[in-house]
């Protein structure tokens, strides 16, 4: 991997050059629309892919979904301060950009979007973009801001990058319904793209998150993934009874060491609302905390 300065005024655009590929590293917001808007003058598609950084296989699927639909791809990398509560993890979250860039080396990537907090969050901020209904469930209850923080840069981000398509895991499933729901409601000329979780082969969802986790810690986490399985398959046998579904998840998961839960629903795949008996498909979503580490998971189950 080769660094050359294409533009040294502020650095504010690095060139890498890998191999045969070219990736443009972008720190600017004026650079960032500048760019986007020579390749819609081209008529090119622009793909995005939001990141908070460290990247995984997850976050690698998100990109070579991108290039299905589009001949330009950009990568956002940014840890975004106002999704993280006060006492969650936001100084520790783990943050390793020369790691991230040698792991899109054989993606084609275009350019890479670094913006600063204090270019997005200058002082005197003060504008936020809050949805009235769909963050009142699920992560929501125990993390009230946190959407208000993902559809607030999200936001931004649309707004500078001015993509055609944007790619988000399904791993995040509230969150992919907050955006497309924003997108709705703000008139957003973008397709939203939700790509199915990639998963370890014991069948945890990839997550930056999951490097906080012991060897001990990492046992218990395949709890998430086995109580939705079990659940899938209860209900191929016919039950149909929420709690009963419900309970039985729970022992699944407090049967493992250094477990607690935050939440285990089942609800209406569009609505996010509790169901309480299942005659129609429903995602089951959770959220468990494996010592410190909080952990999330769902499933789309079918009756």
């Amino acid at each position: 991997m080769t660094f050359i300065p294409c533009c040294f005024k502020r650095q504010l655009i690095l060139t890498v050059f890998i191999g045969g590929l070219i990736i443009e590293i972008i720190s600017d917001i004026k650079k960032m629309r500048e760019w986007s808007d020579n390749v819609r003058l081209k008529e090119q598609r622009i793909g995005f892919v939001p990141t908070m950084g460290f990247l995984h296989e997850g976050h690698l699927s998100l990109i070579r979904e991108a290039q299905r639909y589009s001949e330009k791809v950009v990568l956002s990398i940014f840890v975004n301060p106002t999704q993280f509560g006060p006492s969650e993890d936001f100084s520790k979250y783990p943050r390793n950009l020369q790691r991230d860039l040698e792991m899109v080396e054989k993606e084609n990537v275009n350019i890479v979007f670094t913006p600063g907090h204090e270019k997005l969050y200058p002082k005197g901020y003060q504008t936020y973009v809050q949805l009235e209904s769909l963050p009142n469930h699920l992560c929501g209850i125990s993390r009230p801001t946190h959407f208000r923080g993902v559809a607030t840069i999200v936001t931004k981000l649309f707004n500078i990058v001015n993509p055609h398509i944007a790619v988000f895991g399904q791993k995040d499933y509230q969150q992919v319904a907050v955006i497309k729901q924003m997108v709705e409601d703000l008139n957003f000329d973008i397709k939203i793209i939700a790509s199915p979780t990639i998963r370890e082969s014991d069948g945890l969802a990839m997550s930056s998150r999951n490097t906080y986790l012991s060897p001990e810690q990492r046992l218990s986490s395949t709890s998430l993934y086995q109580s939705l399985k079990k659940t899938q398959a209860l209900i191929k046998e016919g039950i149909k009874d929420v709690n009963t579904l419900i309970d039985n998840a729970k022992k699944i998961i407090l049967n493992f060491s250094e477990t607690s839960i935050d939440y285990i629903k089942i609800c209406d795949i569009q609505t996010l609302e509790d169901m309480i008996n299942i005659n129609q498909p429903v995602l089951m979503a959770l959220a468990v905390k494996v010592g410190k580490t909080r952990l999330i998971d769902n499933m789309v189950l079918y009756p």
